[in-house]
């Protein structure tokens, strides 16, 4: 089967159109380019300039969906055309023919087609000169610049904007899309903290209300009873208190990272307090020296909370111990419990409190491990942390 031709557009229709009249209009009144007597006219008459201009015109309606068959189409017209008396709508076609081939052809044609017609300009200039010695041999040149390599010229600086123009869209787009990832990441972020925060705050005082209703409901002894109420009450309030610090912290609008009201580890002794009322023996070894940045601070607090709250839901009778160290530039964290059977009531866990450590040390670049060990004592289940302190950030 015959290949098909592209569909023609529209507008290049209009335009085919516009030029076929026009060219029929001034072949009508008898408007010519060149005299019949002319030496370079050698199809002379009146109808054979119409073969031309029919073949320009449809030169026309492929300028946008075939450029290179146009213009190559085109080209072989105009020499016909230019054998014959001619008709200035042709090559007016012509030029615009040229100009759609640079604009929408492949970029290899916008490269080649300018300078082809610069060459072409060229040549026509120096030659005809160099064989006639006259001045009037200079206007071939001249025609040949206008009628080739200006189209050309204005189609390759016409593309070059559209491309620039379509490079700056594409480059906002990116601009767009990549500001909306960030804020998705900032907003997943945000969320991951909230998270943190939330769990590391009540997930203690929970816990704690828990295991202490538990033992009272299971427990028929008043005295037991009273106590472990008055333990579930005390949680209760820290946890209202916290639960109006985080909500406080909500609707702060300064755009402080962190609050003043931010938790550190001058209240690491009144965790352990917290913890020894819930049934925990507690020993804080703390030697962390002089104050740490306000983000280490917090990170260790949270560690050590989370670490307690994890040893109140399931670590085995015997002590806690929690030592923090401040060794070559970094901040150590070692908390370690009895890990195995069990006599109280435990609380089952989700791994959300493990998950937090890791992203709060992960934050800071440290490194934190947490797992089973066999000690001298028997089972322990340690938690280990490392925490990196650039000098000169503490506050």
């Amino acid at each position: 089967m015959a290949p098909r031709l592209p569909r023609p557009h529209r507008f290049d229709g209009y335009v085919a159109l516009a030029g076929l009249l026009g060219g029929v209009l001034l072949w009508a009144i008898g408007l010519g380019t060149r005299p019949a007597d002319e030496p370079l006219v050698l199809w002379p008459g009146h109808w054979p300039v119409l073969l031309p201009l029919a073949v320009m015109a449809g030169c026309e309606l492929l300028r946008r969906s075939a450029p290179r068959t146009a213009l190559l189409t085109a080209t072989a017209a105009l020499v016909l055309d230019t054998v014959t008396e001619g008709n200035l709508v042709t090559v007016l076609m012509y030029t615009d023919v040229i100009y759609a081939a640079v604009l929408y052809g492949t970029p290899a044609s916008a490269r080649r087609i300018p300078r082809i017609t610069g060459l072409l300009a060229v040549a026509g200039t120096i030659v005809p000169f160099a064989v006639w010695r006259v001045p009037e041999a200079l206007l071939i040149g001249v025609a040949v610049g206008i009628v080739a390599f200006a189209p050309a010229s204005t189609g390759l600086i016409v593309r070059n904007h559209r491309e620039a123009a379509e490079a700056a869209r594409l480059r906002a787009q990116q601009t767009a899309l990549l500001a909306e990832m960030d804020r998705t990441q900032a907003v997943v972020a945000e969320r991951s903290r909230m998270a943190r925060e939330l769990h590391d705050m009540v997930a203690n005082h929970l816990s704690a209300i828990a295991i202490h209703s538990t033992a009272a409901l299971s427990l028929d002894d008043p005295g037991t009873s009273r106590e472990a109420l008055g333990v579930i009450r005390e949680n209760s309030v820290e946890g209202l208190a916290e639960m109006r610090r985080l909500i406080g912290i909500l609707r702060d609008d300064s755009g402080d990272s962190e609050p003043a009201a931010a938790p550190t580890l001058d209240g690491l002794g009144a965790l352990a307090d917290t913890a020894r009322a819930n049934g925990l023996e507690v020993v804080v070894d703390a030697a962390h020296g002089d104050r740490l940045p306000a983000p280490v601070e917090l990170a260790a607090y949270r560690i050590v909370q989370e670490s307690l709250t994890n040893a109140l839901k399931h670590a085995g009778p015997g002590r806690v111990t929690v030592v923090l160290r401040r060794l070559d530039g970094s901040l150590s964290i070692v908390v370690s419990s009895p890990y195995g059977d069990r006599e109280q009531p435990s609380v089952p866990g989700s791994g959300a409190g493990l998950i937090g450590m890791r992203e709060r040390t992960a934050l800071l670049d440290g490194t934190f491990e947490a797992g089973a060990q066999t000690g001298p004592d028997g089972g322990l289940w340690v938690v280990r942390a490392t925490l990196p302190v650039v000098e000169g950030e503490t506050e």
